[in-house]
């Protein structure tokens, strides 16, 4: 059986040959502006030469990493390690019952360094050896809307549909840490979610789910520790193990101050609730993946590819000096952490990202975190399809649309994919519509072949190019980042927040993007092109007012029926803890989850010691 499919001897030139440019490097001789990044930006899709040629502009740094340190996997080891791993199934064929080679490579010699093969560093063409074929990647749908019967029921049907794994999506309220039955919940309760209160809730929600056979990601950050508390609640209750738990917490408290505004108290107490965590995880739930480093929010609020990546990455290194700094070895939690990515409508952009960002992840763990454990270099991501390139107007085109970015997604090598259904623009979306959903899913993944080839587009001189500049644009943000910390990253996002660095250019980003739309630069299907005058109405989904009332009964019942003394003696600890720094306070959250305080009881707990934050003016 071939497992290559090897290139033209002329086309092997991109194993030798590399893009000469003269761009900028960071590193390379230039400093950027400390306080916009207009003047940092370098344009994907301007300049290059009148022929249209994507010059070399990859960093200094990453040249000069590439020649040295890792010594390259050759193509008989990649061999080796693709024979020793899982497959799917014994044999690949086309429609036309061709077979199907697994990876292609040049036509002689082996492929660039920075290109290298699957499974190996820098992880440019994925993570695994076997890439899909060992193991597809999973089907997470978000879902959450009403009550946690309503949502459950939602969850049993996908489950029955051939879903993987479950991701919770919550309202408002649950977001923010509020209570259902707080005056600040009125209106909002299920409209964007589930509405989780106390551990009875979490527990209802799972009810027949086996917490022990199906991962689950739950989107949450600021009360992201009190709402896992509560799951682990539940898994107790249906007598699971925590270390069976499989799962993912987004816990991603940076890109709160950054783009999406959630935040509870200032950034760093919120980081020493997220270090507690990966601590508590790496001793007692083991196979949870503490914190999904998220660029999706990013992307949505208006950044451009290259910094919805370089923003994600260096909250992720972030993270990694925040863990180190706590006292944990590097690889004991590093290996845990994963990322969410947008993918948007720009298909080889967006391949282009992705790939670009795994280089960049492993280079950086590598030589500059210096990990040991290979784990810690693999970026593993979750991509969920654009919701803002979504449209009110003509809204079957966005089955289109959403198909189009999956594509671009798992030809990107992404570990789990969400894709948006038709009528999100107008509310959560319908059963039918969800299901359109999930089919595009199964249909891309059983029907056109795109799993069956480790990384199909490795090799094209276009996507390489596209990689290459992506990664040097990547490394020019990260480099500004680095510098205005003093080095530390974790300073320097810190900082970053403080000024308004990132919030300015997000929206220095946006204001480019809607003018080239309101000018017709940017074609829009359905909104600035090919318009419909008359448009058929869309059935969308409505939440009853009964759903807030129902809710806030609940919550009223769990309050009478726990043990006062003992709800009120955990938050009086969890308090006195928080005011120390002495102490993990994952225990003592999940003590009060046990006693039945509310999230929002749990939440206030804390924020008399920890206080509030607000965003400051000049941003």
């Amino acid at each position: 059986m071939s497992l290559l499919r090897v290139g033209q001897r002329g086309q092997a030139a991109i194993g030798r040959a590399r893009y000469r440019g003269s761009a900028p490097a960071a590193g390379a001789g230039g400093s950027l502006p400390p306080g916009r990044l207009r003047g940092v930006r370098v344009p994907l899709h301007r300049g290059g030469g009148g022929d249209g040629a994507v010059p070399d502009v990859r960093s200094r740094c990453h040249r000069e990493c590439c020649r040295g340190g890792e010594r390259q996997v050759s193509r008989r080891e990649w061999e080796q390690a693709y024979q020793a791993g899982r497959k799917r199934r014994d044999r690949y064929v086309t429609l036309s019952f061709e077979e199907v080679p697994a990876l292609g490579v040049p036509g002689d010699g082996e492929p660039p360094e920075d290109v290298g093969y699957p499974g190996s560093f820098p992880y440019t063409r994925g993570i695994h050896a076997t890439g899909y074929r060992g193991k597809p990647w999973t089907i997470r749908q978000f879902a959450g809307f009403a009550g946690v019967a309503d949502t459950n029921q939602r969850f049993r049907h996908l489950l029955a549909q051939g879903q993987h794994g479950l991701s919770v999506a919550f309202d408002m309220p649950t977001l923010m840490g509020i209570d259902s039955d707080a005056e600040m919940a009125l209106g909002e309760v299920g409209h964007c979610g589930v509405a989780v209160d106390t551990a009875d809730d979490m527990v209802a929600l799972f009810d027949q789910i086996p917490l022990g056979k199906v991962s689950v990601s739950m989107t949450i950050n600021g009360p992201a520790q009190v709402l896992f508390a509560f799951l682990l609640v539940a898994a107790e209750e249906q007598g699971v193990a925590w270390t069976d738990l499989r799962g993912t917490l987004q816990n991603d408290i940076l890109k709160e101050y950054i783009a999406q505004k959630e935040w509870i108290y200032p950034p760093r107490p919120h980081l020493r609730l997220i270090t507690d965590m990966m601590s508590f995880c790496r001793d007692r739930v083991p196979q949870w993946n503490t914190i999904s480093v998220s660029g999706y929010h990013i992307r949505e609020a208006g950044a451009t590819a290259a910094e919805e990546a370089a923003f994600t990455l260096a909250d992720g290194f972030a993270y990694v000096e925040a863990g180190v700094q706590a006292g944990m070895d590097i690889d004991e939690f590093a290996p845990r952490l994963s990322f969410f990515f947008d993918a948007h409508i720009d298909f080889f952009e967006e391949i282009a990202k992705f790939r670009a960002a795994r280089r960049i992840w492993a280079r950086w763990m590598k030589d500059r975190y210096h990990t040991k454990d290979d784990r810690s270099q693999k970026l593993r991501f979750h991509t969920q399809t654009a919701g803002v390139s979504l449209t009110a107007q003509q809204p079957d085109n966005n089955v289109v649309r959403t198909a189009i970015e999956a594509l671009a997604a798992t030809m990107g090598g992404t570990q789990s994919l969400h894709t948006n259904a038709l009528d999100e623009v107008y509310a959560l979306p319908t059963e039918r519509a969800a299901g359109i959903a999930l089919r595009t899913q199964q249909v891309l993944m059983e029907e056109t072949g795109v799993a069956d080839v480790i990384d199909p587009l490795g090799g094209s001189w276009f996507v390489e190019q596209m990689t290459d500049r992506m990664e040097a644009q990547i490394e020019e943000l990260l480099g500004h980042i680095d510098r205005i910390g003093d080095g530390s990253m974790l300073e320097g996002v810190l900082r970053g927040i403080d000024e308004g660095w990132f919030q300015t250019a997000i929206a220095d980003s946006a204001y480019e993007f809607e003018k080239a739309v309101t000018s017709g630069e940017r074609v829009i299907v359905g909104v600035n092109k090919y318009v419909a005058e008359d448009e058929q109405p869309l059935e969308i989904l409505h939440i009853g007012a009964d759903v807030e009332s129902d809710q806030r009964r609940r919550v009223g019942e769990v309050r009478s029926a726990r043990d006062e003394g003992a709800a009120a003696a955990a938050l009086a600890a969890l308090t006195a803890a928080a005011a120390g720094d002495d102490q993990n306070l994952m225990p003592l959250i999940v003590a009060a989850a046990r006693a039945r305080a509310s999230e929002g009881e749990i939440v206030d707990a804390m924020k008399s010691v920890f206080g509030g934050y607000r965003e400051p003016p000049r941003v």
